[in-house]
């Protein structure tokens, strides 16, 4: 497929590197491709960043059918433009897209379209420590018509923002409400895609937890509502007595690229990683027992963010001393350290634009 190049004629100022925030800004150009049954994905084009042309019929307006990736690109200590995992970035889309009835994307030619964006928009690329420019990959059901069905036509777009700590509390612990009233995600649900609807889902227990002054939600099973799932937007890791232990991947979580980027460091260290239901029975307990050594949660904002403390139905933990632990900082070294380049890169995770 033919690409066409549009380059804006109004160039926008760049942010100070060092108050960016988190999605706030965003560059010059964007990607987008369009589907339509019976002619597949074309149109593709790099652009000027702009509004959408959408009707008020969009399906997605209505029905919700959206998916999304989170990836970024960095700067390296040679100053190359690099990617960390992006083919799993977009076979994870290709998951969601599946789950959502949402036709297949040529994964090669979208990850060609990311690099040629980031060419274009590579000043936008930050280079204060710990910045990164943020990628949003995401596909919308365009079909002006109402009625719940599949959507007949679809739009593919790629926008970038320069990014500082997700985090304003940076690598210091964040307090943690664990939610058992509200659930996230069930098996056989959409919990294992980057659904848009499961982050609007996952609001009115975010909330909840703000309201009593907690930074993030960590979410239990939906059945059950004792097994522990995820933190917010972030898979979550406990060190119990030595070991590395991981809700598994049961259908209701989201198969995390960083998730996975953990435990084959932690494996590689000779460490042994378990992936199985943890309830929070046993993770109060293993707390009593002073077993409990560290949690971090992990995502592509954050890397590593670790947890300094858990109330549950107003009983209240602390993990570490509040502190951050030396495994979480050992592995947000190591990631980051990978991911800029200063780490040599021993699994091949690096693509470079």
């Amino acid at each position: 497929m033919e690409m066409k190049i549009t380059l804006s004629e109004n160039r926008k100022a760049k942010p100070d590197q060092n108050a960016l925030g988190f999605g706030k800004f965003f560059t010059d150009h964007m990607f987008t491709m369009r589907y339509e049954d019976g002619k597949g994905w074309h149109d593709a084009q790099i652009c000027p960043y702009g509004p959408l042309d959408l009707m008020p019929s969009a399906m997605v307006l209505h029905y919700g059918q959206a998916v999304f990736e989170g990836m970024k690109a960095y700067r390296n200590k040679d100053g190359k433009v690099v990617l960390f995992r992006p083919q799993k970035n977009f076979e994870r889309l290709n998951k969601s897209d599946e789950r959502l009835c949402i036709p297949h994307i040529d994964e090669v030619f979208a990850l060609d379209a990311l690099k040629k964006l980031l060419e274009v928009d590579k000043d936008w690329i930050p280079t204060a420590a710990g910045t990164s420019l943020y990628i949003r990959p995401f596909v919308i059901a365009t079909e002006e018509a109402l009625g719940v069905h599949p959507s007949h036509s679809y739009q593919f777009i790629i926008i970038l923002s320069p990014v500082g700590a997700y985090y304003a509390e940076g690598l210091n612990p964040v307090r943690i409400c664990i939610e058992d009233e509200y659930v996230r995600a069930v098996k056989g649900g959409t919990g294992y895609t980057k659904a848009s609807a499961n982050y609007a889902i996952s609001l009115k227990g975010q909330e909840k937890a703000k309201e009593l002054g907690y930074a993030q939600v960590l979410w239990l099973d939906g059945v059950e509502r004792k097994y522990i799932e995820e933190v917010g937007a972030m898979n979550v890791f406990f060190k119990i007595n030595g070991k590395l232990v991981t809700p598994s991947l049961e259908g209701s979580i989201l198969p995390g690229i960083t998730r996975d980027s953990v435990i084959h460091v932690a494996k590689s260290w000779g460490m042994e990683v378990e992936e199985r239901r943890i309830s929070v029975d046993e993770l109060y307990q293993a707390h009593a027992d002073g077993l409990l050594e560290e949690a971090f949660g992990s995502g592509t904002a954050a890397v590593i963010s670790p947890i300094g403390e858990f109330n549950w139905a107003g009983k209240n933990i602390t993990i570490a001393g509040g502190k951050i632990g030396p495994f979480a900082q050992k592995l947000y070294d190591e990631i980051t350290g990978i991911q800029y380049g200063t780490v040599a890169d021993r699994f091949g995770w690096i693509v470079e634009v």
